[in-house]
């Protein structure tokens, strides 16, 4: 089968591979539909190995690179192996991307994302830009008849910005500002919104971007080249800055004015991944009190997501601006992202 597989920075290539084998016991093998390329594939593309495991193999899949990227993605069950119990063949499943080990101290809590060897499919393990991926059957979340499989793929990014707003947690009648209106943005834009914020701020300086934030509910978009943003916000709030504030961006310019931005007390969410080290004066954050809050991925909230999606409280379909076969992932994918950012938000992947 053809797959897209990650060699080293810069050296992604649509090769042929073996069909993964029969899964085994507690597995579950899926024939991808669509898959979405992630930012942390275009941070391994551009600057990897981040996550990729280059040197020594990973220390729960055992996998090391060359490995074949994706972990956005639907599809089929086609497989199931022995003791899978969760899901039969035929089922429509959007995967969940984290592989555990159930039994370190977080796993043991139900916190899994914080897994001493959390691995993600797609980054420590084999993908879905492939025709076929074998995922463990505790990743499989069913997916309504009705919902479409492009829809479907974004539920990853979509869960991310869910979990992040629980990490705060933003409630209702808070104000909110969002940095970045890329695909996790305009997730946590939404998700915040569901969850009751009164106003929700976006800081974006790409046009195409700006109006998918306007579009998906943001009360005002603001670009820092044009205005004072921390200024502006606090004008905006009684003088007192956002109850929290969102960094989507995994910028070192970025991750400062994010703490800027919230109020004396404020939330501060740290959400992007990123590349480069930043540096603040944190007389800030003690002065006034501010927490700042990591949040990595998602911890169950796919379940949200589905339902959240099914009922129309969110929207996954605005978000995808473009749709590309395999052959093409470098070209009208990676390269378009980077060379054309502020004109996409999420480009989908279909293997066959």
């Amino acid at each position: 089968m053809k797959a897209a597989v990650w060699y080293g920075r810069k050296d992604v290539r649509v090769v042929d591979v073996p069909e993964p084998p029969s899964p085994g016991e507690g597995w579950v093998k899926v024939r991808v539909e669509w898959c979405g390329i992630c930012g942390s594939d275009l941070h391994e593309y551009l600057a990897g190995p981040i996550f990729i495991p280059a040197a020594e193999p990973d220390a729960l899949t055992g996998s090391k690179a060359p490995l074949i990227l994706g972990h956005e993605f639907s599809g089929e069950v086609v497989e199931i192996g022995p003791g899978v119990k969760n899901v039969q063949v035929g089922d429509r499943v959007a995967p969940d991307a984290c592989q555990v080990c159930w039994e370190c101290y977080h796993c043991k809590r139900m916190n899994y994302s914080m897994c001493e060897k959390l691995a993600f499919t797609g980054l420590m393990t084999d993908g879905a830009f492939a025709e076929y991926v074998n995922v463990p059957a505790y990743t499989m979340y069913k997916i309504p008849d009705d919902m479409s499989y492009e829809a479907a793929a974004v539920i990853e990014p979509i869960a991310v910005g869910i979990h992040a707003v629980r990490q705060a947690p933003v409630i209702e009648g808070d104000k909110v500002v969002v940095l970045g209106a890329g695909t996790i943005g305009l997730a946590t834009l939404q998700a915040a919104k569901a969850a009751g914020a009164s106003r929700v701020y976006v800081i974006e300086m790409a046009k195409a971007r700006k109006e998918y934030a306007l579009n998906m509910g943001a009360t005002a978009v603001f670009d820092p080249r044009e205005v004072d943003v921390v200024a502006k916000i606090k004008e905006l709030t009684d003088g007192l800055g956002a109850d929290v504030t969102f960094e989507c961006v995994g910028n070192e310019k970025t991750a400062p004015l994010a703490i800027q931005l919230a109020r004396k007390s404020g939330k501060v969410v740290m959400v992007g991944i990123f590349e480069r080290e930043s540096s603040f004066n944190f007389f800030e954050v003690t002065a006034n009190e501010k927490h700042i809050i990591g949040s990595l991925a998602y911890n169950g909230e796919f379940a949200t997501a589905i339902d959240l999606l099914n009922d129309g409280r969110l929207s996954a379909e605005p978000m995808i601006t473009g749709k590309i076969k395999l052959e093409d992932i470098i070209e009208k994918g990676f390269d378009e992202l980077v060379n054309r950012k502020e004109a996409n938000i999420k480009i989908l992947v279909s293997p066959r």
